[in-house]
């Protein structure tokens, strides 16, 4: 049986490689999973009911806490893979896995889809014998990191669409978290503040809800409902502490991010992902990520499926208008249905892929 090592190191990831793990699995594969103590990632694997060895943890904002943990991560995982005996690995340019596949002989293929993280693109797709990325993003974007346009496959879909082919929205996540269903529900997504690709020292801890939640509250006050999405422990704090008498939600654990999404009315997003996923559910997105355009977010504008802003006045502005014109939202719904509809899922296509390039030798 053809064993396939799969390394996750983010929720994205773990959503992803859990819809091609089910599609490897569907053709006989033996697939083990690794991935490393990270708040979302541990709790979405409770969730998503994942079974995945844990090794290592996430390294924070300081590079030097960065390079510390991945050098012992990669320790640690070397005796795992070595009495694994993997045939193939497979992750999210994720630089361990990287690392201990090339040292170990095992050949490596990458998904990516985000040629802005420069830094652990360099330091993983010269390793890789191929790289899978969405249509969206152009060859070239790749070349310049030591890869070959010929070993470059590219699927008619952007990522969420993995597990978003065949979602179904779960209404339980509203009681969850407490929310008023008869007033417009507002999603906040804090940025990825610690990562290393925004290369940048931010003036709070959680600088997109400090911007935006107070004029939101001061225009529509309790005719809306805000729900914002941390990603780290000292934003929970934070946020709580700050919001702790207000109608303002703080979600101290991970959610179903995709069936709060379906359930809302707007997301004002700093990430990329949460960002895609609710413009193929066809939920007017407002995206204040703070690095430059990526390629799937320049898709996604020219699909007339997410806006760009990053003055708050024009956030409110924007927002006041995404939540009262019904006629609009209804467009971006049906732009949304179709482009999904036409969109292939990567997972199967990766699938498909790999046992047409390792298993058909």
């Amino acid at each position: 049986m053809f064993k396939v090592w799969i390394d996750f190191l983010t929720p994205k990831q773990l959503l992803f490689f859990k819809e091609l793990s089910t599609f490897l699995r569907k053709r006989k594969f033996k697939v083990i999973l690794t991935t490393r103590r990270y708040r979302e990632v541990i709790e979405l694997m409770k969730m998503k009911n994942i079974d995945a060895q844990v090794f290592g943890e996430y390294g924070g904002k300081d590079l030097a806490s960065k390079l510390k943990a991945s050098t012992r991560r990669t320790l640690e995982l070397i005796d795992y893979i070595v009495s694994e005996k993997p045939e193939l690995a497979i992750s999210f340019s994720s630089p361990e896995c990287a690392r201990v596949a090339f040292g170990l002989g095992i050949p490596l293929i990458l998904v990516n889809d985000s040629p802005h993280s420069i830094f652990v693109a360099k330091l993983t797709i010269p390793l890789s014998r191929y790289l899978f990325s969405p249509y969206v993003i152009p060859k070239k974007a790749w070349v310049n990191f030591g890869i070959s346009e010929d070993r470059i496959f590219q699927y008619k879909a952007i990522d969420p669409v993995a597990w978003l082919k065949n979602f179904k929205p779960n209404k339980k996540v509203l009681n969850s978290l407490n929310i008023d269903t008869t007033k417009k529900l507002i999603v906040i997504r804090e940025t990825e503040m610690f990562a290393s690709y925004l290369g940048r020292n931010f003036s709070s801890l959680a600088p997109i809800s400090d911007n935006i939640v107070p004029n939101l509250l001061s225009t529509l006050g309790n005719k809306i409902q805000i729900i914002i999405l941390p990603r780290y422990n000292v934003q929970v704090d934070y946020l709580v502490k700050k919001y702790f008498k207000t109608n303002v939600i703080v979600a101290r654990k991970v959610v179903d991010g995709a069936s709060l999404l379906y359930y809302s009315d707007l997301l004002i997003g700093g990430g990329g992902t949460m960002n895609a996923e609710a413009a193929l559910l066809g939920v007017p997105v407002i995206s204040v990520f703070p690095g430059e355009i990526t390629y799937v977010e320049d898709f996604l504008i020219r699909e007339k499926l997410l806006i760009r802003l990053n003055d708050p006045r024009k956030i409110i502005e924007m927002a006041l208008k995404l939540l009262q014109d019904e006629e609009l939202r209804e467009e971006i719904r049906e732009r949304a249905s179709k482009l999904l509809e036409s969109m292939e899922n990567p997972a199967e296509f990766i699938t498909n892929k790999i046992i047409q390039l390792f298993c058909d030798m």
